[in-house]
C-alpha cells in the first residue's frame, strides 16, 4: 500500500538560493536558503542540504539515497519533516490545492477577521526608504570613523563626560527631574528620534561597509509603538560571527558614542537650552541603550548579539523549548526526550536564560498592557488591555496547562500526590487571613524639636556650643544696647519723679499736683518693666532637655543677627516619632495603638513603635522631601506649585517609637505596621474590584 512517504516531493521554487553559511559552535556545516520575495534566510545543516540536492523523488527514495551516499543516517520521517517545513514557509512550487488556496485567502476579506486585525494590531513594518545606493556613499565618506584613532577618541570622552558628572552628581539628577514637564516630554521625544536614527543608521553604514545589502529602512509598530528598523537580514552571509557581531552592535555603539558626547557636552556648557538638548540626549542614549537595546530577553540588539555570541540562532525558541522540557521533566515527571542534543552545562544555560526571559517578558508584556490603556480612552483601553494580557500571558500558560492536563495519564501517581499537596497548600495560603502587615515608608524625627531664632534684630554676646542641655540652660545670649538705653532713661526719669513726688508730698499745698506727676512716674516704671521684658527676652533658654545641634561655626560675639535666621536647633533625643506614609488601599486595615516595626535604612535590627495618629484626609504635599523619588525616596512625586504632591494616594500616620535610631539626625526607613488580616486572595479581589470601579466611569 503506498504511503505518504512513497508520494513524490513538490518541486522547490526556481527563484531560491542556497549559499555556504560559517560553520557552527561544534564545526559542523550550514548553508542558508535565501528566499528573495520576502528577502528571508533559512539556515540549514548538514542532512537537509544532503536532501535538497536529491530532492524530487519520494521522501522514502531521498532518505535511502542519502544513506547509502553518505554517513548520515536519515529516515523517511525526517524527510517529511523537512518538507512540511518547506511547504510551511512557501519555498516549493504550490500545486493546484495550493494555489486554489493562496487565491481564495487572497480573494477573501482578511481584514474582517480578529486574528488578522489582533496580529497587524501587535505588529506591522511599513518600509519607506531603499537606501542602498545612498548607504554606499555615505559609508564611504565616513570610512574615518572606523579607524582606531577615532575610537580611543570616543572612549577618552565618554570617560571624562562620566568623571565629570560624577562631580556634580546631584545638578545632574536635579536636573534629570525638573527635565519631566510638558516642554522636557518634547524635549526627549526629539532627543530619542535623533538617537534611534543614529542608531539605524549605525547599522545600515556597518552593514554596507561589510558588503551586505540594506533593502529597506523605514518604521515598525510594535503594539502601535513606532520604532525605527533597518533591514540587516542579509547579515547571515557574513562568513564569520565576529563581522556578525560588528552589525548587531553597531547600533549600540553608536548610540552609545552619541551619549558618551552628550555627556560630556552637558558638563562643560553652561545652563541653557543647549545643556537642556544635551541632557535629553545623554540620558535617552544611556537608559535605552542598556536597559532596552542591550537586553537579551527582548527580540532587539541584545538578543542578536547573545545569539552570535553562542552561534545559537533563534536563541529564544530554541531556549523555551528546552526550559518547556525541563518543567515537564522535572515537574510531572515525564521522560520526555530532549529537543536538542547540548552539553549538560550549556543546556543548564539555556534553560535558566529561557527563565529570565519568561519573567522578564511576563512584567514587559504586562507594562504595556497598562500602557496601552493609559494611551486610549477607557473602553477601548480595557479591551486592549484584555488582548495584551490574553494573547502574551494567559495564552501560554494556558497552552502548557492543557499539555500538562492531555499528559496526566503519563503523570506517575506519587507525582499527582505532590502535586496536589503543592495546590491545595497554596489554595491555603491564599484563602486563610493570615497576611496582617501593613507596608509604609517614614521618616524618623524627635517628637520635639525647636528652631531657635532671635526675638529681634539683636547683637549676640555668647552662643552655647553643641552638646547636651537640661531644661532652663541658656543656649544663646543677646544684647540691644538701644533696650538698655532705654531702660536707664526710664529707671533715671522715675527716679527723678519719685523725689518730685516726695517734695509735693512735704509741702502743704502740693496735693492738687500730686495727680499728674504720679501719673508719669507710672508710665516711667511700666516703661522699665517692659524693658527688663525685653532683657529677659534676650537670653533663650532650654524649654526642654535635650541636645543643641546645628550651630554656626561663623557666629562670634558682637555679631548682629535678625530674626529669620535659626541660631540652632534644640532636639528632644529621648521621644522619636516616625512621619509614615501609608497607602490608600491599606488605611483602613489599621488602627491607633496598634504595634509598628521601623526598619532604618542601613540598619539591620528594627525599632518597635505604636500608632498614635492616623490622618483623615489623603496628604496634599509631602512633608518629608528626603522621602520623594526626585531625592532617591521611595515615593513617586509630582512638583505643583513648589510642593511636592504624591502621584499615589497615601495617608499621613504617626508612630511613636520606644528607642531612638541610631545617631540625632533624621533617619529615613520603611515601616511594618499590624493591622487587619486578609487574605491573599481577598485582599487581590478587593484591589481588583477597587480599581474596575475607579476606572469604569466613561
Amino acid at each position: 500500500m503506498e504511503t505518504l512517504a512513497d508520494l513524490p516531493l513538490p518541486p522547490l521554487r526556481d527563484d531560491l538560493s542556497l549559499s555556504e553559511a560559517s560553520s557552527g559552535a561544534s564545526g559542523e556545516p550550514a548553508w542558508m536558503i535565501l528566499d528573495p520575495v520576502v528577502n528571508r534566510f533559512y539556515r540549514i545543516g548538514w542532512l537537509e542540504f544532503e536532501c535538497l540536492l536529491r530532492w524530487g523523488a519520494s521522501a522514502r527514495a531521498v532518505a535511502e539515497r542519502v544513506a547509502r551516499e553518505t554517513s548520515l543516517a536519515v529516515d523517511a520521517r525526517q524527510v517529511e519533516a523537512l518538507r512540511r517545513f518547506l511547504e510551511n514557509h512557501h519555498l516549493v512550487r504550490p500545486g493546484p490545492d495550493a494555489v486554489r488556496r493562496m487565491a481564495a485567502a487572497s480573494e477573501g476579506v482578511q481584514w474582517l477577521t480578529w486574528r488578522w486585525w489582533l496580529h497587524h494590531y501587535l505588529f506591522f513594518r511599513i518600509p519607506l526608504v531603499r537606501p542602498a545606493v545612498p548607504l554606499r556613499w555615505l559609508a564611504r565618506q565616513l570610512g574615518w570613523l572606523f579607524t582606531p584613532w577615532v575610537a580611543l577618541v570616543l572612549i577618552v570622552a565618554t570617560l571624562a563626560g562620566l568623571v565629570m558628572v560624577a562631580h556634580q552628581w546631584d545638578t545632574f539628577r536635579a536636573a534629570v527631574a525638573d527635565a519631566f514637564s510638558a516642554e522636557g516630554l518634547l524635549g526627549f521625544a526629539g532627543a530619542l528620534v535623533v538617537g534611534k536614527t543614529m542608531h539605524e543608521l549605525g547599522h545600515a553604514i556597518v552593514a554596507t561597509r561589510l558588503g551586505l545589502r540594506v533593502a529597506h529602512m523605514g518604521v515598525a509598530f510594535v503594539v502601535m509603538w513606532p520604532m525605527l528598523y533597518t533591514d540587516t537580514s542579509e547579515a547571515w552571509k557574513l562568513p564569520t560571527a565576529r563581522q556578525r557581531l560588528a552589525v548587531a552592535s553597531a547600533g549600540i555603539v553608536t548610540e552609545m558614542a552619541l551619549a558618551g558626547l552628550a555627556t560630556l557636552g552637558w558638563a562643560l556648557c553652561e545652563p541653557g537650552a543647549l545643556r537642556s538638548g544635551l541632557l535629553y540626549l545623554a540620558t535617552t542614549g544611556w537608559v535605552l541603550s542598556l536597559t532596552l537595546n542591550a537586553s537579551p530577553f527582548t527580540r532587539f540588539d541584545g538578543y542578536f548579539i547573545l545569539s552570535d555570541l553562542l552561534d545559537m540562532p533563534n536563541l529564544h525558541e530554541r531556549s523555551s523549548a528546552l526550559a518547556r522540557t525541563a518543567l515537564r521533566r522535572g515537574l510531572l515527571g515525564l521522560d520526555e526526550a530532549w529537543p536538542e542534543p547540548f552539553p549538560p552545562a550549556r543546556r543548564r544555560f539555556l534553560i535558566a536564560f529561557a527563565w529570565v526571559t519568561w519573567v522578564y517578558r511576563f512584567a514587559l508584556f504586562l507594562a504595556i498592557a497598562v500602557a496601552v490603556y493609559l494611551m486610549v480612552f477607557k473602553a477601548l483601553g480595557i479591551v486592549l488591555f484584555v488582548v495584551e494580557v490574553t494573547w502574551f500571558i494567559a495564552r501560554p500558560i494556558a497552552s502548557e496547562v492543557r499539555y500538562a492536563w492531555s499528559q496526566r495519564h503519563r503523570v506517575r501517581r506519587s507525582r499527582r500526590r505532590i502535586a496536589a499537596g503543592v495546590a491545595l497548600l497554596a489554595v491555603i495560603a491564599l484563602v486563610l487571613p493570615w497576611n496582617s502587615h501593613v507596608p509604609a515608608y517614614g521618616v524618623a524625627r524627635t517628637a520635639h524639636q525647636l528652631k531657635v531664632f532671635a526675638p529681634f534684630p539683636a547683637r549676640l554676646s555668647s552662643v552655647r556650643p553643641v552638646g547636651s542641655v537640661v531644661q532652663g540652660d541658656a543656649l544663646v545670649v543677646l544684647e540691644q544696647p538701644d533696650i538698655g538705653l532705654r531702660l536707664a532713661s526710664s529707671e533715671a526719669g522715675a527716679a527723678v519723679l519719685e523725689a518730685q513726688l516726695a517734695g509735693l508730698m512735704a509741702a502743704p499745698d502740693g496735693a492738687g499736683e500730686r495727680a499728674p506727676v504720679l501719673q508719669r512716674l507710672g508710665v516711667q516704671v511700666d516703661e522699665a518693666q517692659a524693658a527688663r521684658a525685653e532683657i529677659h527676652r534676650m537670653t533663650l533658654t532650654a524649654p526642654f532637655a535635650g541636645r543643641w545641634l546645628d550651630v554656626s561655626p561663623e557666629w562670634r560675639s558682637g555679631q548682629w543677627v535678625g530674626t529669620r535666621l535659626p541660631l540652632g536647633v534644640l532636639v528632644d533625643t529621648h521621644h522619636w516619632e516616625v512621619d509614615a506614609y501609608v497607602r490608600q488601599d491599606d488605611v483602613q486595615r489599621i488602627r491607633e495603638g496598634a504595634p509598628a516595626l521601623f526598619f532604618p535604612d542601613g540598619e539591620v535590627s528594627p525599632i518597635r513603635g505604636t500608632v498614635t495618629a492616623i490622618a483623615t484626609t489623603r496628604v496634599s504635599s509631602l512633608g518629608q522631601p528626603m522621602l520623594s523619588a526626585r531625592y532617591g525616596g521611595p515615593l513617586a512625586t509630582s512638583r505643583e506649585n513648589d510642593k511636592l504632591v504624591p502621584t499615589v494616594p497615601v495617608f499621613h500616620v504617626v508612630v511613636a517609637l520606644e528607642r531612638a535610631p541610631p545617631g540625632t539626625r533624621e533617619w529615613r526607613g520603611r515601616l511594618r505596621i499590624e493591622g487587619e488580616r486578609r487574605s491573599l486572595l481577598g485582599e487581590g479581589v478587593t484591589r481588583v474590584a477597587a480599581a474596575f470601579l475607579r476606572e469604569s466611569g466613561f
